[in-house]
């Protein structure tokens, strides 16, 4: 892919083109929001090693990719390297698999023409966190709007993100996120405030797309878990997947709940998997992203750290994180 002089992204890849009529469609199961791996002394972006981790997610079963989510230092990254992480990914992932792009930036004129550029790049969706620059200004009616004004306008469905933690605070409600998903451009949220309550609530109203039901023609609405650690919660909610950073580390561990119980009903066995995954998928929580690049450093040989101002691990802090996600990795490798 290339970018020229005005920011527009042009790839000669088999992804999608400003002239494709649909966006591939989202299956249920489980999504990486990936890393964004770069050279340790200059920090410039590594792609040989995102496109090996790219491939590498595929392989091991994941349903889509996600690119320049949290995990994957979107707010470390210029615009124009988000173009080229995603550019980089749809080269080497199967056609048919889709990839959603961490799209937010803080005006409505601003993110449609990322969610424009992306499309160029081979993305099929936009995840988009509410703004949150200005946080006193944003009430529920400028956060409704923002959306809306973007969705009216964006090439590419749009996926909501109700990260709080990324935003200030600001946690979208139920009632608020039911009342968007009316919007024919707005296919989905990802629900990394982790409510339970709150997914089964949106996933009920909406009729979202099961694992488990009748599919309807055309792109249902997708309620994403945002955690692995609480994949059979939603599973039990009403849920269509999860969109989680641990599926980075150990992703055949997330698929095998995932088919354990939805394809062998198995959800006992589900339920004993998830709790071991949930253990290890805490140590990476608490590490944050330099945890999770070190412990894929550890177990794959690649990974390195985030960016600055994010600190990198003490060798003492790397073997903390390697013995502490040991059980789930013995899992893993059996898979």
């Amino acid at each position: 892919m290339t970018i020229s002089s005005n920011g527009t992204a042009t790839n000669g890849t088999n992804g999608s083109s400003p002239s494709s009529s649909l966006p591939r469609p989202l299956p249920c199961g489980i999504y990486a929001p990936t890393m964004t791996f770069f050279h340790p002394e200059t920090e410039d972006l590594d792609i040989p090693t995102i496109k090996h981790h790219a491939l590498r997610l595929i392989q091991s079963g994941l349903s889509g990719l996600v690119t320049m989510g949290s995990n994957g230092e979107a707010i470390h990254c210029t615009r124009e390297e988000k173009l080229l992480v995603t550019a980089a990914t749809r080269e080497v992932i199967p056609d048919e698999t889709p990839i959603i792009i961490g799209a937010s930036e803080g005006s409505v004129r601003g993110t449609i023409e990322l969610c424009t550029l992306a499309k160029k790049a081979g993305a099929d969706y936009c995840l988009l966190l509410p703004p949150s620059y200005f946080r006193l200004q944003m009430d529920e009616d400028s956060i409704y709007n923002y959306f809306i004004a973007v969705a009216d306008e964006s090439p590419l469905p749009i996926i909501l993100y109700n990260y709080p933690g990324a935003v200030s605070g600001i946690d979208m409600d139920s009632d608020l996120l039911i009342k968007l998903a009316n919007h024919p451009n707005i296919v989905g949220t990802k629900f990394t405030c982790c409510n339970t309550g709150k997914l089964t609530r949106v996933a009920s109203a909406t009729n979202a797309k099961t694992p488990l039901g009748t599919e309807k023609e055309g792109q249902q609405y997708m309620a994403f878990g945002g955690v692995c650690d609480f994949t059979v919660q939603t599973l039990t909610s009403g849920g269509s997947g999860i969109i989680a950073g641990g599926a980075n580390v150990f992703p055949k561990t997330c698929v095998k709940i995932w088919k354990l119980y939805t394809d062998e009903n198995k959800t006992e066995e589900a339920i004993a998997l998830q709790k071991i995954l949930a253990k290890g998928d805490w140590i990476l929580t608490k590490s944050a992203i330099a945890g999770t690049k070190s412990a894929i450093q550890s177990y794959f040989g690649y990974g390195g750290f985030p960016r600055r101002p994010l600190k990198r691990l003490t060798k003492e802090k790397v073997k903390e994180i390697e013995e502490g996600i040991k059980e789930v990795m013995e899992i893993e490798k059996m898979l």
